[in-house]
């Protein structure tokens, strides 16, 4: 039987959306190593959970023999992407940039190597785009490009709308400019991205074709969406960030235990390297068995990301606060003067606000060492605050909280 190609393996795990010249990209990958990029822009100081479609997808393709080049945008970073956005990005200082690119580097080694055969190369097209001559510039790049064909892009017709500057309107033509460059440095000769990403990705292939005359290719893969369509790795809180200083493991692994049941399968398929038979084992039975493979797979993805010490300890955190061993549960600490139960849930449970936290009570969703709270404006005894007690957010969260 034939090895199965790279890109079917991708699209049996329902990763990829759309290929520009599949059969065609399928044979060269197939022909031997080749080097395909994905960008990132530093917006901020860590990756977050919309990153890890992107580095799981780069894991598979280096591990099928191929060379990643992970571009970040320090250059792009400086004006904005308005891809799948209504408003203008604001615009970041060089250290700031910097300081972010930085952060990228050190989380990313936990995704692809490099180091070895066919290791990643990690690059910054601030390298090139900050010195570029802006005559040039439009000579070279901008005569390829039609005005009237960019507008029909998706994410320009959204944002014109509202208003889209001119600021914003190059990123297209600096994307495209990021694909020339990597594949005349490093022979790239795709480019991978999500979804959103489409109508950047077909012009820097483009602008390869008619600049070179030689292929190039733009594969996309699906964004990770709840069934309903909306985008995962946002809590009450904010993003799910995929450094343990800004979302620690314990909430991260919590965070896939309590997605929806039918989101189970497809994160399992996108996110992990089980093999599709044991997912589609784990994941049969529509019923208190699916919690089981929620639990197995946070384990997964927080033993990818913060390695199996923290996801062992998230896991018997998890287990303890679900059975109500106050031993193993996760602990939180409160100010000493903190004695109202609503406060104590934006402090320790991640309750957006004390409104919030009264509407819990209201609901019936809060107890306090098993005991339901049915009063807003309760607050927990002096014996309680001396010796510790245990909070109860719904049915699984549980949490041992002690004075500072």
């Amino acid at each position: 039987m034939a090895q199965q190609n790279v890109i079917d393996k991708l699209k049996e795990r329902g990763l990829i959306k759309q290929v520009v010249f599949e059969e065609d990209l399928k044979k060269l990958l197939e022909s031997g190593p080749q080097s395909f990029y994905i960008g990132f822009d530093p917006t901020a100081d860590s990756l977050h959970v919309g990153h890890f479609m992107q580095m799981i997808v780069a894991k598979r393709l280096q591990d099928a023999g191929h060379r990643p080049i992970i571009l970040i945008g320090g250059g792009t970073a400086m004006v904005g992407d308005p891809s799948g956005r209504t408003d203008m990005r604001s615009m970041m200082t060089k250290e700031t940039i910097r300081h972010n690119v930085e952060c990228f580097k050190k989380q990313m080694q936990r995704f692809v190597r490099f180091e070895g055969e066919n290791a990643a190369i990690l690059v910054d097209n601030a390298d090139w785009l900050l010195d570029l001559n802006y005559i040039e510039f439009l000579r070279e790049v901008g005569s390829s490009f039609s005005v009237n064909r960019m507008l029909t892009a998706e994410c320009y017709k959204q944002r014109l709308e509202k208003g889209l500057t001119f600021l914003e309107f190059n990123y297209m033509l600096m994307q495209a400019y990021d694909f020339l460059v990597l594949h005349e440095k490093y022979g790239c000769v795709l480019q991978c991205g999500g979804d959103d990403q489409w109508s950047n990705m077909l012009a820097g292939a483009d602008l390869i074709r008619r600049k070179e005359q030689k292929d190039a290719y733009a594969m996309t893969f699906a964004l990770l969406t709840t069934a309903e369509g909306i985008k995962m790795g946002k809590t009450a809180k904010g993003a799910v960030w995929l450094d343990a200083e800004k979302t620690a493991p314990y909430d991260f692994f919590q965070y896939w235990r309590n997605i929806a049941d039918e989101d189970v399968e497809k994160v399992f398929r996108y996110l992990t390297f089980l093999p599709l038979e044991e997912i589609e084992e784990l994941t049969k039975y529509k019923d208190e068995r699916m919690n089981k493979a929620k639990e197995r797979l946070a384990y997964e993805l927080t033993l990818m990301v913060h390695g199996e010490a923290a996801a062992n300890d998230a896991l018997t955190k998890a287990r303890g606060a679900f059975s109500g061993d106050s031993a193993n549960m996760p602990t939180a600490t409160i100010p000493a003067g903190m004695t109202q139960i609503a406060d104590i849930l934006v402090a320790v449970a991640k309750v957006p606000s004390k409104g919030e936290a009264k509407r819990l009570i209201a609901g019936g969703g809060i107890s306090v060492d098993g005991q339901k709270v049915t009063d807003m404006l309760a607050c927990v005894t002096d014996s309680q605050l001396a010796n510790g007690f245990v909070l109860q957010k719904g049915k699984k969260n549980f949490y041992k909280v002690s004075v500072e």
